[in-house]
C-alpha cells in the first residue's frame, strides 16, 4: 500500500479508533507517527515526534485559546446566562414558541462571551429547559431549541472554531471573528423562524408564556450591560485595530475576571474552579492540535493532497460542484465525530484543495464552521444532544426527533452563505 492509498487508509484507520473511544488527538497522532513511519522509515520518524509537536503549540498567537477561554469560563460563572435569558425572555416571551426563542437569543448573546458550542448549550440549558417545561412546552421543542441554539456560540465572535482555523491555514483570526457576525445573526434569525414553523404547525408544543411590562424589560437591559461592554470592547477593539487578537484575548479575560469580582461572584473556590477547567479544556484543544500535526506530516507524506486536487480537476468538476462535494463530506462527516476533531483532521488535506479552486478563505471558514455547526446537532454524534441528554435527563430519540427542523434552517443558511458569499465578507473588507 503506497501514496494516496495509505493516505485515505489512515483516514479511516482514524475514524475507526475514534469509533473505539480512544481520544480524537491521541488516534490522529497514532496514526500520523505509524504511517509516516511506513512511508519514509522509522528513522525520519523521530525527527517527526521532536519537531512536529512542539510547532504544533509553540506560535505566541495560540496564547488567544486559554484566554478565550478563561474569559468564557468566567463569563458563565458570573450569572450572566441567567440575565440574558431573562432578558430575551422578556421580550418575545408572550409568543407562541417564545420561551424557545428567548433560549435560541440568549445562546447568541452569551456566545459573545464564550466561544463553545458545549458550554453554551450546557449553561443555557440548566436555565431555559425547567422554565420551558414549567410553562407546558413539549420535550422536543425545548430541548431541541437549546441543542440548536447551542451551536451559535462557535459562530458568535469570539470562537475556539475560528481561532483554531485562522492559526492552521495563516488567515487572519480578526477577520475571521468579524466575518462570523452576519452569518451568526442569521443563524439566530432562522432558527427563530424554524421555532414559529414548528408552533404554527402545532400550537401545543410551545404555548405563550405572561407578558412582561416595559418596566421589567428595561430593568433586564439595566442587568446585562457587562456583555455588551464585553463584546464591545473586545470585537470593537479588533475591528478597529486597537488590539491584536492576542491583546483582545487578554482584555476579554481580565475584563470577565473584573465583571466577576464587581458581582461579588469571584471567590477563592470559584477561581480555583475556573482556572482547573480553563487549565482542562486548554490542554484538551492542545492535544488535539498535537494529533493533528503528526497526522499532517504523513498526509503531506503519502500526496493525498495532490492526488485530491488531480482527481477534481480529471472528473472536469467546477467550483461549485466541487464545494457541493466538501458541504455533503463534512456534514457526514459531522454525524460520527465532534466538530473541531473533524476540522483538525480534515483541514490539512481540504485546503489546498479549497486554494486550488479559487475560494476565499475567510468565506471557506465561515462555511466550514457553518457545516460543523450542524455536525454538533446532527446524530448519532451530535456533541450537544449527549450535553442536554446528560443536563435535563431526556432521552436522546426524543431530541433527535426535534431537531430536524433546526438542521433544515442550517441547510438554508448554507444555501445563503454561498449564493451571498458578502454574507461573510462584507464587514471583514471594511476592516
Amino acid at each position: 500500500m503506497q501514496g494516496p492509498v495509505l493516505g485515505l487508509a489512515g483516514f479511516g484507520a482514524v475514524l475507526l479508533l475514534i469509533a473505539l473511544r480512544i481520544p480524537v488527538g491521541i488516534a490522529m497522532g497514532t496514526v500520523g507517527a505509524l504511517g509516516y513511519g511506513l512511508t519514509y522509515g522509522w528513522s525520519s520518524l523521530a525527527f517527526v515526534l521532536g519537531r512536529a509537536p512542539f510547532d504544533s503549540v509553540f506560535p505566541v498567537s495560540l496564547s488567544v485559546v486559554p484566554l478565550f477561554v478563561m474569559m468564557g469560563v468566567f463569563a458563565g460563572r458570573t450569572g450572566l446566562s441567567q440575565s440574558l435569558y431573562n432578558l430575551v425572555a422578556a421580550f418575545i416571551g408572550h409568543l407562541r414558541g417564545g420561551l424557545a426563542m428567548a433560549t435560541i437569543g440568549a445562546s447568541a448573546l452569551f456566545g459573545a462571551v464564550c466561544g463553545s458550542s458545549i458550554a453554551t448549550a450546557a449553561t443555557i440549558g440548566r436555565i431555559a429547559l425547567p422554565e420551558m417545561r414549567r410553562h407546558g412546552y413539549d420535550d422536543r421543542l425545548a430541548a431541541a431549541s437549546v441543542a440548536a441554539g447551542g451551536t451559535l456560540g462557535v459562530m458568535i465572535p469570539p470562537s475556539i472554531m475560528f481561532v483554531v482555523y485562522g492559526l492552521m491555514t495563516e488567515n487572519p483570526i480578526g477577520k475571521l471573528f468579524v466575518a462570523g457576525i452576519l452569518p451568526g445573526l442569521l443563524g439566530t434569525g432562522l432558527y427563530m423562524t424554524a421555532v414559529r414553523w414548528i408552533t404554527w404547525r402545532h400550537a401545543g408544543m410551545g404555548p405563550a408564556a405572561e407578558r412582561h411590562r416595559w418596566r421589567e424589560r428595561l430593568r433586564g437591559l439595566r442587568e446585562v450591560w457587562q456583555v455588551v461592554l464585553l463584546f464591545g470592547v473586545v470585537l470593537g477593539g479588533m475591528y478597529l485595530g486597537w488590539f491584536s487578537p492576542t491583546e483582545a484575548a487578554a482584555v476579554g479575560a481580565f475584563g470577565a475576571l473584573l465583571l466577576a469580582a464587581i458581582g461579588g461572584a469571584l471567590s477563592r473556590e470559584v477561581l480555583a474552579k475556573g482556572l482547573i477547567e480553563t487549565a482542562g479544556t486548554t490542554a484538551m484543544i492542545f492535544m488535539i492540535l498535537i494529533g493533528a500535526s503528526v497526522f499532517n506530516f504523513f498526509v503531506d507524506a503519502t500526496g493525498l493532497t495532490q492526488a485530491m486536487i488531480g482527481f477534481m480537476r480529471d472528473l472536469g468538476w467546477g467550483r461549485f460542484e466541487v464545494l457541493a462535494a466538501m458541504c455533503a463530506f463534512y456534514i457526514l462527516l459531522g454525524c460520527l465525530m465532534d466538530s473541531l476533531s473533524m476540522i483538525l483532521l480534515t483541514l490539512g488535506a481540504v485546503y489546498p484543495l479549497v486554494k486550488s479552486f479559487g475560494f476565499d478563505p475567510i468565506w471557506f471558514g465561515v462555511l466550514l464552521v457553518t457545516l460543523s455547526e450542524i455536525g454538533m446537532i446532527t446524530p448519532p454524534v451530535g456533541m450537544n444532544l449527549f450535553v442536554l441528554q446528560s443536563v435535563a435527563n431526556i432521552r436522546l430519540e426524543t431530541i433527535a426527533k426535534g431537531i430536524l427542523p433546526f438542521v433544515a434552517a442550517d441547510v438554508v443558511r448554507i444555501a445563503l452563505i454561498v449564493a451571498f458569499p458578502l454574507l461573510a465578507t462584507w464587514l471583514p473588507g471594511r476592516m
